[in-house]
C-alpha cells in the first residue's frame, strides 16, 4: 500500500473517530478556526523553494448526541450516540507557474475544500479488557467545483479494543471505504496511551500527542503535536480522483476551563509539515508508488482558537 492511500485510510479514521473510545454522557461539541498564513511553495520535482505562496483558513464543527447510555455487567459504558462533523476551508494561491506544478495539479491548486458527516457510534465491552467500537457515516468531500455523486463517500469501521490498564488502549480493525470506486476495506488503527496528574501526557494515534502540566483547577498549559487534514473528491483529466490535504503542527496550548460545561483553547505554534496528495480511485493504483514526492509548503506560523462544550 503507497503512502498516499495508507495516510488517507487513517484521516478517514480520524474523521470517524475523533475521541469515539471515550463515551459522552450528554451533548457534547467543539467549535475550531484555524488558520495558516501565506508560505512557499516547494516544487517537489527538484524541492526548490519557488515564490509561489498560499495559506490555510479553515472552520470545523462538531456535534454527538448520546442516544442511549447503559452501564453493563463489566461497570463499563454501552453507548450508542449520533455525530456530526462539518469543515470549511479557503486558500489563497498566488504567484503560481504552471511549469512548477505537477501534472495532476496543472490547473492549480484549490481554493476551497468542504467536507461534511453524519454518523452513528456504538460503543460496548465484550469482555472485562476488550470492547468494540462500530461507527459508519456518510458525508460530502468536495472541492467545491462540482458537487455530484461522486463527493459522496461512504465510511465505517469496526475496532477491537484493548485496555491493558486505565492509561493505555490498542485498537485494530476494518475501516470500509468507497473511495476507490468500490467498497473496499482498508487498515485501521487506534492507540491511546496516557498518565493523569498534575504533570501529564497524551499519546493518540492517529491524531497527535500533548504533554501538559495543570496549573489549577481552570488552567491546563500544553504542549501539542498533531496530524490534521482535509480530503476531497476533484477530477484530474476527467478522471475521479481522492485529492488529501495534510498538516503536521506543533505548539503551545493554554486549556481555560468555564464552569462546569465550556472550555476554550487556544494554539499557537508552528506547521511541521503541509503538504498535498492525490491519488486515483482505482483499486490498481494502492500498491502503485509515485514517481515525485508531494507538493508541500514551507515551514510557518500555525494559529487556532478552539471553543468545546459538554452538557
Amino acid at each position: 500500500m503507497n503512502k498516499t492511500v495508507f495516510y488517507l485510510s487513517q484521516l478517514f479514521l480520524l474523521l470517524l473517530v475523533s475521541a469515539a473510545a471515550q463515551s459522552q454522557s450528554g451533548i457534547s461539541g467543539e467549535f475550531k478556526v484555524d488558520y495558516v498564513p501565506f508560505s512557499k511553495y516547494v516544487r517537489p520535482m527538484d524541492s526548490t523553494r519557488t515564490n509561489a505562496e498560499s495559506n490555510f483558513k479553515r472552520a470545523q464543527i462538531v456535534f454527538e448526541v448520546p442516544i442511549s447510555l447503559e452501564t453493563d455487567k463489566y461497570n463499563n459504558p454501552r453507548l450508542w450516540s449520533v455525530f456530526v462533523n462539518g469543515s470549511y476551508a479557503r486558500m489563497e494561491n498566488r504567484n503560481y507557474n504552471i511549469q512548477d506544478l505537477p501534472t495532476e495539479f496543472q490547473t492549480g491548486f484549490p481554493t476551497e475544500l468542504l467536507n461534511t458527516q453524519v454518523g452513528i457510534k456504538h460503543l460496548r465491552s465484550i469482555s472485562p479488557s476488550w470492547s468494540l467500537l462500530i461507527l459508519a457515516s456518510v458525508g460530502v468531500y468536495t472541492d467545491m467545483v462540482e458537487i455530484n455523486k461522486d463527493d459522496v463517500l461512504i465510511q465505517g469501521g469496526v475496532l477491537f479494543i484493548k485496555q491493558f490498564n486505565p492509561n493505555l488502549a490498542l485498537g485494530i480493525g476494518p475501516v470500509l471505504t468507497n473511495s476507490f470506486g468500490v467498497p473496499m476495506v482498508l487498515p485501521g488503527i487506534y492507540f491511546n496511551w496516557e498518565f493523569r496528574g498534575a504533570l501529564h501526557f497524551k499519546v493518540a494515534f492517529p491524531e497527535g500527542v500533548e504533554f501538559g502540566y495543570k496549573m489549577s483547577d481552570n488552567l491546563d498549559l500544553k504542549l501539542v503535536g498533531e496530524l490534521s487534514g482535509m480530503t476531497a473528491e476533484t477530477k484530474i483529466g476527467n478522471k475521479s480522483s481522492l485529492l488529501g490535504y495534510q498538516q503536521i503542527l506543533a505548539g503551545l496550548r493554554p486549556q481555560l476551563k468555564f464552569g462546569e460545561h465550556w472550555t476554550l483553547e487556544p494554539t499557537a505554534g508552528t506547521t511541521l509539515l503541509r503538504s498535498f496528495s492525490t491519488t486515483n480511485r482505482k483499486i490498481k493504483d494502492i500498491f502503485k508508488e509515485k514517481d515525485i514526492a508531494d507538493p508541500r509548503f514551507t515551514t510557518t506560523f500555525y494559529g487556532a482558537i478552539a471553543l468545546k462544550w459538554k452538557f
